[in-house]
């Protein structure tokens, strides 16, 4: 069994800076990815920010410049430096892990719960 935990989502001001990280535990063989994805209001679910096990990262447009992915692996948790945020910014952020779960050995792919970030004024 995998879990995935987020935390650090919350209200801030247009232009602010948030913080979000996710940690992944339990029978984990070895993570080959993680990522953060966004579904707003009436929108489909896209990817934010990715990164793989070899440092490899991955960004969505209009988060180039402003969000940063980072991933301790000795703690299998990867975290968003959100900045500059933006009203459009605003969303349920979920995190995404790709792993190889230990019972099984396949590539299997565990999402969190969702944290909600809203920048309003």
């Amino acid at each position: 069994q995998v879990q995935v935990v987020e935390s650090g989502g919350g209200l801030v001001q247009p232009g602010g800076s948030l913080r979000l990280s996710c940690a992944a535990s339990g029978n984990i063989f070895s993570i080959l990815a993680m990522g953060w994805y966004r579904q707003a209001l009436g929108k489909q679910r896209e990817l934010v920010a990715s990164i793989t096990s070899g440092g490899t990262t991955n960004y969505l447009d209009s988060v180039k410049g402003r969000f940063t992915i980072s991933r301790d692996t000795a703690k299998n948790t990867v975290y968003l430096q959100m900045g500059s945020l933006k009203p459009e910014d605003t969303a349920v952020y979920y995190c995404n892990v790709d792993s190889l779960p230990i019972a099984t050995m396949r590539k299997t792919t565990y999402w969190g719960q969702g944290t909600q970030v809203t920048v309003s004024s």
